[in-house]
């Protein structure tokens, strides 16, 4: 460089060089791994529609969750990174469940979980200067029952035998054999230690 300005090294100029041409590939990479994914959500939504237990979880377990062959999860699921949702035995999820898995949701064994339940690992930070986004897993553990459209947030541990009742929004952990209810949820009741049964059931076409 002439004029007062600051050579710049060739090697420099090289490497810039360099970067302003693999910098359109780059984003062009990005922006189809974000097609990619959002097409593939897209076509698990369209799985959910299809009246057959079998076919859905082929397909479901295709993309990475972890279903149990004696568990069930009714039609019309939603998801956000399934690979990242884990179904123990004997446990049915009911019809129009949504779960953002993208922090990690585990299910236990004969849990049951009924329509229209939404589970979340992520969520904005209000208080944050560029609505940053904060998460963490989800935890159900064994013989939970939560009622029809409740919803779960990130980071919520449900103990063994809880019971959530409908509607509820849990936004803190629940103790085992514990009865929640309530926006937010807190305890109502207390439930039975004595359970011994095994869920699984599929119903028809659903």
């Amino acid at each position: 460089m002439t004029d007062g300005s600051v050579r710049v090294p060739a090697w420099r100029r090289a490497i810039r060089s360099v970067t302003q041409r693999v910098e359109p590939v780059r984003r062009a990479s990005a922006a189809f791994h974000d097609f990619e994914g959002d097409a593939r959500l897209l076509a698990l939504t369209g799985v959910g529609y299809v009246p057959s237990h079998r076919l859905r979880g082929a397909a479901y377990r295709r993309v990475g969750v972890e279903l149990h062959p004696t568990s069930s999860l009714h039609w019309r699921a939603r998801f956000f990174a399934p690979e990242r949702l884990r179904v123990g035995a004997h446990t049915t999820l009911g019809n129009d469940g949504f779960y953002d898995a993208r922090d990690g949701i585990t299910i236990g064994e004969n849990v049951n979980v009924a329509a229209e339940v939404r589970i979340f690992t992520r969520e904005h930070d209000v208080q944050s200067p560029d609505f940053a986004e904060i998460g963490a897993p989800v935890v159900i553990d064994d013989y939970v029952y939560i009622g029809t459209r409740v919803t779960i947030l990130p980071g919520v541990h449900i103990g063994e035998g809880a019971v959530v009742a409908s509607g509820a929004v849990v936004t803190r952990d629940i103790e085992p054999f514990t009865i929640v209810g309530g926006v937010p949820a807190v305890r109502i009741g207390d439930r039975t230690h004595d359970l011994h049964y095994h869920l699984g059931y599929a119903k028809r076409f659903q």
